[in-house]
């Protein structure tokens, strides 16, 4: 179950530290100078990442946003805490951050993640969140990732969830619990699916194993996930998770789907 967990690191272990921080700093960026890196998604770029024009693309999501979900509010708006979605029908996580929209740009990255093997993505990601969800995180004690079935882990060979949260616990200083949350069942895709049809979906689909329950308890935890669309998959962990004692469960996404995105057609 490694693969799942994001669990690919080398066993290599790097020296001590035999250099102050400026020594370091201009070996890097000597280094960069012979070897400019390249960016992830292959064109040219001055430091990791992406390239200017990808990143320029790509709809960050800044203050205001909604506190319950995430979703980009007008400045009109920016009194208010919740958006009247979340006002009229409160969600079973407590809080929610996006780092961007969900759109033609964003996409592109997510699914090359996702179905294309492109791990070398969650890193990125993972950074993404850091400072998306930089609140959500520093009231956190542990992360915790939207599982997938063993048997899509089986077809994918890893959960993409997981590959950005291990790298998002570690650079938030977060006890990351990998196998808190399993998939029971193998649920049908969500796409095409109305909001109510979404919930019936994933009903009853994750548990936290009983062996898991002392990792659980009494903890605020962070669940990670890719995109965030209804909220029908995050409500399910969510209540799995209050179900078997977190103190409370809040949700950070890569991507977060528009209102009229979310509307079935």
């Amino acid at each position: 179950m490694g693969a799942e967990h994001g669990d690919f690191g080398s066993t290599w272990k790097a020296p001590p530290r035999l250099v102050g921080p400026f020594w370091t700093g201009f070996g890097r960026g000597l280094l960069d100078f012979l070897l400019p890196p390249s960016s992830l998604d292959g064109d040219a770029a001055l430091t990791g990442g992406l390239a200017a024009g990808a990143f320029s693309k790509v709809t960050f999501l800044d203050d205001p946003v909604c506190d319950g979900c995430g979703l980009g509010l007008a400045y009109a708006e920016a009194g208010h805490e919740r958006c009247p979605a979340c006002q009229a029908r409160p969600r079973a996580f407590q809080r929610a951050r996006a780092a961007c929209v969900y759109d033609e740009h964003s996409r592109e990255l997510i699914l090359k993640l996702k179905h294309a093997d492109r791990t070398d993505l969650a890193g990125l990601f993972a950074r993404w969140l850091s400072r998306a969800a930089v609140d959500l995180l520093d009231e956190a004690e542990a992360v915790v990732p939207v599982p997938v079935h063993r048997s899509r882990l089986l077809r994918r060979r890893y959960n993409q969830a997981a590959e950005i949260a291990r790298p998002l616990a570690r650079m938030a200083g977060l006890t990351y619990l990998p196998d808190a949350l399993v998939r029971r069942r193998d649920t049908a895709s969500q796409g095409g699916k109305s909001a109510s049809g979404r919930r019936r979906n994933v009903a009853a689909a994750f548990a936290v194993p009983p062996s898991r329950r002392g990792l659980v308890e009494g903890r605020r935890i962070v669940l990670v996930d890719d995109v965030l669309t209804t909220g029908a998959t995050a409500e399910g962990c969510a209540r799995a998770l209050l179900a078997a004692g977190a103190a409370s469960v809040s949700l950070s996404v890569v991507a977060r789907v528009t209102e009229m995105q979310a509307r079935p057609i």
